[in-house]
């Protein structure tokens, strides 16, 4: 039997040749193909190139990325003693290197310190670098298993919410091709599939880059889940037929009053959702929660190349020569559209600024 999209890890650590092994999701649903990444420029590459995208992971392919890049720099320095200071510059060098891929997701940012909280905790602690190493090796493999703990979490809460038979629409890719396993906003359709819900999802294809139409709806395709494939501007429509019970959605950053930073068109998804008296859900696991940012309109949007929208996909330019595009590749969702954020550690509701606090002083 042929394997199929499911049956590979999303991203995955190559002991043997100390690289990162990803699916190159930039080749679906036309091809399974893994790559490997060993340098810096490769791994910086693949994030911001959308070879591997989904907050979780990229937060993943950071901490694994760290840990490549810090058994290089080890190699290249050296043990010696008194040797920290000359490999900590270099870390830093390419831990911010590795942070500039891309803005939003806050996961990349998050992974990334967490993996130099470790390596500075062990550094105080008299550790040598190969215990450094050693260390961040262990830190990596322990994201990566949380991140698979934290999508069926929330794929628990998710389905508590929704009941057999239900429609649910989706938005974008929170599948496993965005995390290590489940995903966050179809965890509850994989945990449905399992017990025998017979859910019925809507796929938005999700313009420009149709990560809907070519990941979302190709995972679900073939875990067996009865999912169709709709345009962008069709969500109204089969949410006024009554076809929908529920919108799941994925996050890349929750502000501290609830507005979340998701993949373009999800606010209009959400704004449709409330006309229709249909309750929109964002999963989010509880590293994407940022305190620290106020509100939506502090979110740094990362603009992406016009050439997504005017050429890529098509075999002819698709717009005229010379004209403007504007191509953000998230919008944020106004907290009063969401009705409630679904979490590892709990579901939040509003006031956003309570719960979201409550549920992060909870994990402290």
């Amino acid at each position: 039997m042929s394997k199929n999209v499911l049956d590979y890890e999303t991203v995955a650590l190559d002991q043997s040749d100390n690289s990162i092994v990803i699916i190159d999701q930039t080749r679906l649903p036309g091809r399974i193909e893994t790559i490997k990444l060993h340098t810096a420029q490769e791994i910086w590459d693949a994030i911001y190139l959308l070879k591997v995208r989904g907050a979780p992971a990229i937060g993943v392919t950071a901490a694994f990325g760290t840990y490549v890049l810090a058994k290089q720099i080890v190699e290249e320095y050296g043990e010696e003693e008194g040797s920290f200071e000359a490999f900590y510059k270099r870390f830093r060098q390419q831990k911010d290197y590795l942070n500039s891929a891309r803005p939003t997701a806050v996961n990349l940012s998050w992974a990334l310190n967490r993996m130099d909280g470790v390596c500075q905790q062990a550094h105080k602690d008299g550790k040598s670098l190969g215990q450094i190493l050693e260390a961040l090796g262990e830190e990596a493999r322990r994201i990566k298993e949380e991140d698979i703990q934290v999508c069926r979490s929330i794929g628990e809460y998710g389905l508590s919410l929704v009941k057999p038979g239900d429609g649910i629409l989706t938005h974008c890719n929170a599948g496993q091709l965005a995390t290590c396993k489940y995903g966050t906003a179809t965890a509850p359709i994989y945990l449905g599939q399992e017990r025998g819900y017979h859910f019925r999802v809507f796929a938005d294809e999700t313009r420009p880059l149709l990560q809907g139409a070519r990941l979302t709806a190709c995972e679900l395709h073939s875990a067996g889940v009865d999912v169709t494939l709709i345009c962008d501007n069709m969500s109204a429509m089969v949410m006024k037929k009554g076809w929908v019970n529920a919108v799941f959605v994925g996050c890349d950053r929750v502000a501290a009053n609830g507005d979340t930073a998701n993949k373009i068109g999800t606010s209009v998804v959400a704004a449709v959702a409330k006309r229709y008296g249909v309750p929109f859900y964002v999963c989010a696991p509880t590293s994407t929660i940022d305190l620290a940012t106020p509100t939506g309109d502090e979110i740094c949007i990362e603009q992406r190349p016009s050439e997504e929208v005017t050429e890529m996909w098509y075999r002819e330019r698709m717009a005229p020569e010379g004209v403007k595009v504007f191509n953000p590749a998230f919008d944020v969702t106004d907290h009063e559209l969401i009705t409630a954020i679904v979490t590892e550690h709990g579901i939040a509701r509003a006031p956003f600024r309570e719960s979201l606090e409550n549920i992060k002083r909870g994990i402290r």
